[in-house]
């Protein structure tokens, strides 16, 4: 896409509008300099004996507007962004407009949040009017890719259990919230061995989690797990620093079975969660992430073991 916002094609723009103006000036002024050729008003042509043609110049408070028209263009051109890549005399872009917008709501909703700024998570969760800001925080940015009902899907977490990649802690969520996370699962095969070993290594990581699996391709596998002991531990369960998945459960976040992770580590995989901290303000982020944590805090709740959600 970077192709679209180079100079080229604003000079391309600012040809095409400029040449436009020109060109509706030129029109214009052609037009207003053609003379009646008869004096019955006609320009002399006779088609088939008698059908002339007629010369009824515009009328005068047409070709008015059509030259405030033109003078508009040029005014409007000059003061906001339209020509290429020229930013107007009163530098206004949409951008700025909704980034002031933006501003102008954060500050009318400090009063709100004030109340929130020294209240512990467990408080937050137990506060009616922070969850109820919280969920609508959520459903206006986290949905779309964790589901209204915050349980995943396929390569996207579910948030009401207890296994998260990077910690569950309040603190954790909001620095997830804020920065964003990348995680990424090299391409292992290479280090790993041949397909074969490919193939024993993930009936050995089935196995940790008491899945189903081929026991002597596990058994064969157990060797070459030193690989991937670097970053998911050589017990397999995981490192929360590096977002490394905890193998030793069932739940799992890009499919389950032999296929899914023979794929993952001849593959690899990149998995994005993007940043909010432009989007939403330090008050709005401390809520929702209380809002998140409360999804699997909430007592006497049974944790959730879906599989979606490593």
């Amino acid at each position: 896409m970077s192709d679209f916002f180079n100079n080229g094609w604003s000079l391309f723009i600012m040809a095409v509008v400029g040449g436009g103006l020109l060109f509706c000036v030129f029109v214009l002024a052609v037009a207003s300099k053609r003379k009646v050729m008869a004096n019955d008003n006609t320009t002399g042509h006779v088609w088939d004996e008698n059908l002339q043609e007629l010369n009824n110049p515009l009328p005068r408070w047409w070709m008015g507007l059509f030259v405030i028209t033109i003078v508009f263009a040029v005014l409007y051109l000059t003061l906001y962004p339209g020509f290429g890549n020229v930013s107007g005399q009163l530098k206004w872009s949409s951008k700025g407009q909704y980034v002031a917008e933006k501003e102008k709501a954060l500050e009318a909703l400090k009063p709100v949040y004030a109340r929130f700024d020294n209240m512990p998570v467990e408080a937050l969760a137990g506060d009616a009017q922070a969850m109820g800001i919280g969920e609508r925080l959520f459903a206006n940015n986290c949905a779309g890719c964790h589901g209204s009902d915050a349980r995943g899907s396929k390569g996207f977490p579910n948030l009401t259990d207890k296994d998260w990649l990077y910690g569950g802690a309040h603190e954790t969520i909001i620095e997830t919230i804020t920065k964003g996370r990348q995680g990424m699962m090299p391409v292992m095969a290479p280090a790993v061995g041949s397909p074969e070993d490919v193939r024993n290594v993930a009936n050995y990581v089935l196995s940790l989690s008491g899945s189903a699996h081929n026991s002597i391709a596990a058994q064969l596998g157990k060797s070459k797990f030193g690989v991937c002991a670097a970053c998911h531990g050589p017990d397999g369960k995981g490192n929360q620093a590096l977002g490394a998945p905890n193998l030793t459960d069932k739940v799992w976040l890009h499919g389950w079975g032999e296929s899914a992770i023979v794929s993952m580590v001849t593959n690899g995989k990149t998995n994005m969660m993007p940043q909010h901290a432009s989007r939403l303000s330090p008050e709005q982020i401390r809520v929702l992430a209380a809002y998140v944590w409360s999804l699997s805090n909430k007592p006497g709740a049974k944790t959730a073991m879906v599989t979606t959600a490593q």
